[in-house]
């Protein structure tokens, strides 16, 4: 298979220094990614998956030439991100989460068009490419209103339509369906498959497990800098099968109650969240050893006196392979 970007043993180092009075300065090393290297190939998705602070950002912005790495090499369609990063960038149309990277003065018509001329096409390639783009979208009817008044959703379409004005092989879209409402994330994912089975090759990240699921045709999860898992996502849920997954909803529980699951034995971890409105936990278990383990755990919760409300054994998750192999969800 042709690869369309390739990352080699990239490392990326940010320094500190701390001061004291009367002491020489410190400096600290922080290992944002390190040691990073993997294909992504024409034509697939694959997704990038880490929780906050694990180095996604960092590496993502190395692919598109915002950053440049310490150490290794990043080639974009054989071309080198360091060395030729103008001609690397043009290969790739970008959208990243949080960025506010068209204007909300202007229309979402003027916004493509004016895009498109710093992208180098001609006004009138450029007025016909982002009629394409707006009607492609579904944001033709409201292309001559100012984008300052537009949903999130739809904001979020003209930022994925400036990202396609240059017709890159290569889309990375960072966060794309991230404070879209469920109709519109929908609208989007469709889009995004529409893409690929035009030929385009698309960078995913998402804090949506499903999402990536749905989407993905390989997943890489990193972690503290260092890819620790990279396989198709159904590869990746059968390297767990060994660890089961039960979901309790809990009433009349507390804290130390759900402390006390983690230290049960053949529990790998315990996640929870306190449901103010309905004043129940929401506990999803990882473990071992099937239903032995699962007397064990209604045993302890019956004994502190909690009432279980509700109880679900699941197969496994890509949610469960990353909370496996990381130790906490990824929207932590």
């Amino acid at each position: 298979m042709e690869k369309a970007i390739e990352v080699r043993d990239v490392k990326k180092y940010f320094y500190s220094k701390k001061r004291a009075l009367f002491k020489k300065s410190e400096v600290k090393e922080f290992k944002a990614v390190d040691g990073v290297s993997f294909d992504i190939y024409k034509g697939e998705i694959f997704g990038l998956l880490g929780p906050n602070g694990a180095g996604k950002t960092t590496l993502i912005k190395m692919i598109t030439g915002l950053l440049l790495p310490t150490e290794g090499t990043i080639l974009v369609l054989g071309i080198d991100v360091v060395k030729e990063t103008i001609k690397a960038q043009r290969n790739i149309g970008t959208v990243l989460a949080g960025d506010r990277s068209i204007y909300w003065k202007l229309t979402a018509r003027e916004n493509l068009e004016y895009f498109g001329a710093l992208y180098g096409l001609k006004r009138k390639e450029a007025k016909e490419r982002a009629e394409m783009i707006l009607e492609r979208l579904g944001i033709s009817e409201k292309a001559d209103q100012i984008v300052e008044k537009f949903s999130t959703g739809m904001k979020q379409k003209v930022a994925l339509g400036k990202a396609l004005m240059p017709n890159a092989p290569i889309l990375l879209l960072d966060e794309p369906t991230l404070g879209l409402d469920p109709q519109s994330a929908i609208n989007l994912r469709e889009i995004i498959l529409e893409f690929k089975r035009e030929g385009k090759t698309i960078l995913l990240t998402t804090h949506y497990m499903e999402e990536a699921d749905f989407l993905s045709d390989r997943v890489a999860i990193i972690d503290s800098g260092k890819i620790i898992a990279l396989d198709k996502p159904d590869n990746l849920k059968k390297s767990i099968n060994e660890v089961k997954t039960m979901k309790l909803e809990l009433m009349g529980a507390s804290y130390e109650i759900i402390e006390g699951l983690k230290n049960l034995e053949k529990v790998q971890n315990v996640l929870s969240h306190y449901n103010q409105q309905n004043r129940t936990f929401e506990v999803t278990i990882h473990h071992y050893d099937g239903e032995s383990v699962i007397h064990e755990i209604l045993d302890y919760v019956l004994k502190k006196k909690a009432k279980v409300l509700n109880i679900n054994v699941e197969e496994p998750s890509l949610e469960d392979v990353f909370i496996h192999l990381t130790g906490k969800s990824l929207r932590e």
